[in-house]
């Protein structure tokens, strides 16, 4: 088994202040060369937009775009005539494929909306752009994993074009999960959104992103109540 440890505070920053985001590997200024991606797992942004502010119109093209709202109501609009909100409690997903231009902003005047972006490098390029978003209300669960993500469009949660999964975990205080690979020769990408866990024999916090491959499964212990977002991806990017 292989691991790797990025604690919160060692997560690149950026500060635009209608834009505070943490990046856990590169992006836009921040760049590290030790820390490009995990696996075909390319960016995990942790985002916080100002009030009534967000992300102009802009263009993505081969790349699957995840993201998963913590608080707020974050506003999307895109060229394929999609116009929505997501909250808390939705994913929403766009393969970006031959190309696409979207906006974000925060639909509120009077609080921040708090979200991750996540990009996935896709296993197929120039696909037909797709937009998706559910709500995750009926397949929750408390004290085990639950799927959010996978390559499965008949599967639970959003599908994307790469043998990903991702889970979501919300767990009371001293409970046990354990998470079985379901790919072989997939990693899985461990991110504390709340809360402290010990993940085999390592201490998380919040915001700390631990990965772990060459390995068939892990075991989760929760020291407090947590929430915990786990994908899983190629190692081969």
């Amino acid at each position: 088994m292989k691991t790797i440890l990025h604690k919160s505070d060692t997560r690149g920053h950026a500060d635009h202040g209608w834009l505070n985001s943490y990046h856990s590997f590169s992006f836009a200024n921040y760049h590290n060369p030790d820390r490009m991606n995990f696996g075909v797992l390319r960016v995990l942004n942790d985002d916080m937009v100002a009030a009534g502010r967000g992300f102009g119109t802009h263009p993505h093209s081969n790349m699957e775009i995840i993201s998963i709202p913590l608080e707020g109501d974050l506003q999307h609009m895109d060229d394929m005539g999609n116009s929505t909100v997501i909250k808390s409690g939705d994913v929403q997903v766009m393969s970006a494929g031959t190309g696409v231009s979207h906006s974000e902003h925060n639909k509120n005047k009077n609080e921040l909306v708090k979200f991750l972006q996540i990009w996935v490098i896709p296993n197929k390029k120039d696909v037909v752009p797709r937009y998706d978003q559910i709500s995750i209300k009926n397949i929750e669960t408390k004290n085990s994993f639950y799927q959010i993500l996978s390559p499965n469009e008949d599967d639970n949660g959003v599908w994307i074009h790469q043998d990903a999964w991702f889970h979501l975990g919300d767990y009371e205080s001293d409970k046990t999960d354990s998470y079985s690979i379901k790919k072989e020769g997939n990693g899985v990408y461990i991110f504390v959104l709340e809360g402290d866990i010990v993940v085999n024999d390592q201490n998380l916090n919040k915001r700390d992103g631990y990965g772990i491959w060459e390995t068939d499964s892990f075991t989760l212990h929760s020291n407090s109540t947590a929430k915990v977002l786990v994908m899983e991806v190629p190692m081969n990017s």
